[in-house]
């Protein structure tokens, strides 16, 4: 069979497998056959016979008939959208869109008991209402991705300030430690197993939260893209995959959580290193009843390497985890307390403007406040270097006899007092006296600097240690 432009399904039906051509190819008889079916056939009968009249052919390879493909092509895509596009049950074109079921549904099915009392509309109408509906979903979940993406960026960053943090206490002991005897080398070995511990731990649990947050990224971006190719579709086809497309697109996309107390605790590591083997080398140690806690400290704040002197410095890239403070250039102390009597010395040096005292530990870090116990603070400061107020609400100027060089603080936790007494000769400067029902944290803010080589530090005094043997 020789033909140019089939226009009928009997003209496009192959002669050996009796279905709609399939790559045809051309005999030398004029006769059309799939070129499957005849690499079968010739394969079947050991030579290169026509299927149809038995003509020899004179090559293994035929030219393939592109007209003929080309028709048969056509009508396969003309048969598949037909298919789409009739009601299955009436044999009817799909014109109406019924809300109730969210489906698309002939004018047999609108009269129908299925449908009868149901809310319909034409497919184009309802198309556009659906497309709207999908878009602002989709707008929703981009809006997702883009946060899951910030904060899969923070977490990055804040890995790699973990590895930062750890050598940075690595170098830190080590120094320590050249200060120390040969027999303590066993000493800075345990710590330095503890630091590297710590530091696997919590790496392991960050890599393990940012794999997690790629799997939502990459789930919630095909989804996204999937959606997408959903709302370029037409009309019908769109209808017809709504209910899926939008059963995926309402999927529970969890908001990051905040992960908390992830960086590396150096004040564990550091802090009051030589009172840890104070037993051994009591000559040579100083104690200090409160040290800094880094992780909670303004990004413009330095530390002596034990954790007791802190001064205003150059900028330094931080991660903003939920314990630091951004809002002031201030730090807390590493121990928080709850009850009981404390108290620590605090040598103010030549500072102009400084701040310390106590703060609750639910003060806003990252949004500024007002110095005031209504705001969870319980502070004294100087100001331009003359003159010391209370902050209270209103601050409360105080009067200065002389310059003050060491303030000690105590804290009642059960009396709710804290009093600031001079060092000097232990007269009282200031007492507050308010109730306290949550964990309260030493505070210190050493001012701000417009050059910070020339700022003045807060030290946290240390005490004597004696040791008696029984």
């Amino acid at each position: 069979m020789a033909t140019t432009n089939p226009t009928s399904e009997e003209d496009l039906l192959c002669p050996r497998c009796s279905e709609i051509y399939c790559v045809p190819v051309l005999l030398k008889c004029g006769h059309n056959i799939c070129r499957d079916c005849l690499h079968k056939f010739w394969e079947w009968k050991g030579c290169r016979e026509c299927p149809v009249c038995g003509t020899e052919s004179a090559t293994w390879r035929p030219p393939i008939d592109l007209q003929l493909k080309i028709a048969a092509d056509a009508y396969q895509a003309q048969m598949i959208g037909r298919d789409k596009d009739i009601c299955a049950l009436h044999n009817e074109k799909l014109k109406i869109f019924c809300k109730n079921d969210e489906e698309a549904i002939c004018v047999v099915c609108q009269v129908s008991k299925q449908h009868k009392v149901h809310s319909c509309c034409p497919v184009e109408e309802a198309a556009g209402e659906k497309k709207t509906e999908i878009s602002a979903m989709l707008e929703s979940l981009i809006k997702q991705l883009n946060i899951l993406n910030k904060t899969k960026q923070q977490w990055e960053d804040t890995k790699s300030y973990i590895q930062t943090q750890s050598s940075q206490c690595e170098t830190a002991i080590k120094e320590e430690f050249q200060k120390l005897h040969r027999f303590l080398w066993g000493e800075e070995n345990t710590r330095l197993k503890a630091l590297k511990q710590e530091e696997s731990t919590k790496l392991q649990v960050m890599s393990k939260k940012i794999e997690n947050i790629k799997e939502q990224i990459n789930s919630l971006s095909f989804t996204i893209s999937d959606t997408k190719a959903a709302l370029r579709a037409n009309e019908l086809p769109f209808l017809q995959n709504y209910k899926q497309t939008k059963k995926r697109i309402k999927c529970n996309v969890r908001e990051p959580e905040c992960v908390r107390d992830i960086l590396i605790n150096s004040a564990k590591h550091l802090g009051l290193l030589k009172f840890g083997i104070w037993k051994n080398m009591v000559n040579t140690i100083a104690y200090a009843p409160v040290v800094f806690d880094p992780n909670t400290a303004q990004s413009n704040l330095k530390f002596s390497h034990e954790l007791t002197c802190v001064q205003y410095s150059s900028q330094q890239p931080l991660p903003d985890n939920p314990e630091r403070c951004t809002s002031n250039v201030c730090v807390l102390g590493t121990t928080g307390f709850k009850s009981g009597k404390h108290s620590w010395t605090v040598e103010v040096g030549q500072g102009k403007d400084w701040y310390i005292g106590v703060a609750r530990e639910s003060i806003q870090r990252k949004s500024p406040v007002f110095f005031n116990p209504a705001e969870g603070f319980w502070v004294i400061g100087l100001r331009n270097g003359n003159s010391l107020w209370a902050q209270t609400s209103p601050s409360t100027n105080l009067t200065m006899k002389q310059n003050l060089d060491r303030i000690t603080v105590e804290l009642d936790y059960e009396k709710g007092k804290v009093v600031f007494i001079n060092a000097e000769n232990s007269t009282v400067i200031y007492t507050f006296k308010d109730r306290f029902t949550e964990r309260i944290f030493p505070y210190f803010s050493p001012g701000v600097y417009k050059d910070w080589k020339n700022s003045s530090p807060l030290t946290i005094c240390p005490q004597t240690i004696t040791v008696d043997i029984e």
